[in-house]
């Protein structure tokens, strides 16, 4: 074994070899390259308020090679950071939950670069909370089950935005029901089927513990659509609610697997855009979101990761959890400067542990292959959504898995969560689902004459919430 890498990176310390390591590196790039895929598939897929795609264009998909090399780089560029700041086997990519609730939440009501700027500000003010030591405290102030809740929101809102895109989830336009399955309760057209296959693929592979199930599935179906279309000649259908033909891509095989990647969307962001399009409120709101988001789902996944590596203190704190948590905070700044939302820890890097990483350098490992992938991230363009979307509702189910955790027979707690959970998928926000919580956990907690127990720092979110739910009769009597 290297000497010097053995000592940097405190392999033979940790009872690990360097086999090991490279081995979990790769394990973990297999297990979440998926994202090199998806987020494209949800950012370039979304209009905003003037009307344009991410990328620039006006078309739907128009960004997708472009969107999918800047994720890799970025991803590469800060799982990198944490193998060699942190010295722990975690890495980091564009989050999934938190791109959605950038494209449908943020993004619609103003221009991607002011949406893009949210998103650095919020990364600023997480590490800027991370560095005076206030991140806690806050973490603190928002019940546990509470937070779970979020998860389990955001979880079910990603699952019905993918049913949605393969087109098995379609709207009927009128008042009762307001959508269907497929069209006409039946499911038709060779995309439905695609995305069908590719779901049963990727829950297969999962049941069987099988290292990259999410990246598999995609591939696979991917090869089935391109077989499918170049039989069929199925058209496109983007835009049409009645259609049998693909949603954004249509599958085609490529010209070369490796083409000169895109870069073009770094530095895409307007860091106060966003003030003068929505307002300050508003704004504001948007920032807190992101940041709630962000900041409990960092916390929770390194400590699980910790507690599987057996790195965690008596404490249950992970080593080095100040240099994680920095490391973290960049990478939601970054994501936004780069201009392909928050980027933060996966909890996928749980599936490199399982193989023996215990240190830092899988993380490394795991960077370099993000940076290699971004010479074939124009693939993705070839990539039809049907083909990738399985993956959301894959993940949605593990985030789903957590609602358990919620004790569901007290009512202090339990309508707040349920609130919580359902009013994102059926709003189509998660920021409405996060408010109902919020303020329906206070009001019960003030009529059962608890208020006392609440942290302060829940008032202040509570009323926040109020003014964002009021806005527009507030807007109308202020002017």
């Amino acid at each position: 074994m290297n000497t010097r890498l053995d000592e940097y990176f405190r392999i033979s310390e940790r009872n690990s070899t360097m086999a090991r390591e490279v081995r979990g590196g790769i394990v973990t790039f297999l297990t979440m390259a998926y994202i090199i895929v998806l987020n494209p598939i949800i950012l370039a897929g979304v209009a905003d308020a003037d009307g344009r795609y991410l990328g620039g264009g006006t078309e739907p998909g128009s960004g997708f090679a472009t969107i999918a090399a800047v994720t890799a780089l970025v991803a590469g560029i800060l799982t990198l950071a944490m193998g060699l700041v942190a010295n722990f086997p975690l890495a980091l990519a564009t989050g999934l939950g938190l791109n959605a609730f950038v494209a449908y939440s943020v993004a619609t009501q103003m221009t991607w670069a002011d949406a893009m700027g949210l998103v650095v500000l919020e990364g600023l003010i997480i590490l800027v909370l991370v560095l005076t030591g206030f991140r806690k405290a806050v973490f603190d102030a928002v019940p546990r089950e509470l937070k779970t809740a979020i998860a389990v929101g955001i979880g079910l809102f990603i699952t019905l935005i993918a049913l949605v895109d393969a087109g098995f989830v379609r709207t009927t336009g009128i008042p009762a029901p307001p959508v269907q399955m497929g069209i006409g309760n039946q499911l038709s057209g060779w995309p439905v089927l695609v995305f069908i296959v590719g779901l049963l693929i990727m829950i297969v592979l999962h049941a069987r513990h099988v290292p990259g199930a999410i990246l598999i599935g995609i591939l696979s179906a991917t090869v089935i659509a391109g077989i499918v279309n170049a039989i069929i000649d199925v058209p496109a259908g983007a835009g049409d609610p009645n259609s049998k033909g693909w949603n954004l891509n249509v599958p085609s095989w490529p010209d070369s697997l490796f083409q000169k990647p895109d870069f073009s969307l770094i530095g895409e962001f307007s860091l106060f855009g966003s003030f003068e399009r929505v307002g300050f409120v508003t704004a504001a709101l948007l920032v807190f979101t992101l940041l709630l988001a962000d900041f409990f789902d960092t916390m929770g996944t390194m400590t699980a990761i910790g507690a599987e590596a057996g790195l965690n203190d008596e404490d249950g704190t992970p080593q080095n959890a100040q240099r994680i948590l920095v490391v973290d905070s960049i990478a939601a700044a970054a994501g936004g400067a780069a201009g392909v939302s928050s980027n933060t820890s996966y909890i996928e890097s749980a599936s490199g542990v399982g193989d023996g990483a215990r240190t830092g350098l899988a993380s490394v490992v795991t960077g370099l292959l993000f940076l290699l992938a971004t010479l074939a991230a124009p693939l993705v363009q070839h990539i039809p959504s049907e083909a990738a979307v399985p993956a959301l509702v894959l993940v949605g189910f593990l985030m789903m898995s957590q609602v358990s955790h919620i004790t569901w027979s007290d009512d202090e707690i339990a309508i707040p969560a349920f609130l919580t959970i359902v009013l994102m998928p059926f709003t189509y926000s998660i920021t409405a689902g996060i408010g109902a919580g919020f303020v329906t956990y206070v009001v019960l907690k003030v009529v059962k004459g608890k208020s006392a127990g609440l942290h302060p720092l829940m008032w202040i979110v509570a009323a926040l919430f109020v003014v964002y739910f009021a806005i527009d009769p507030i807007s109308r009597w202020v002017t």
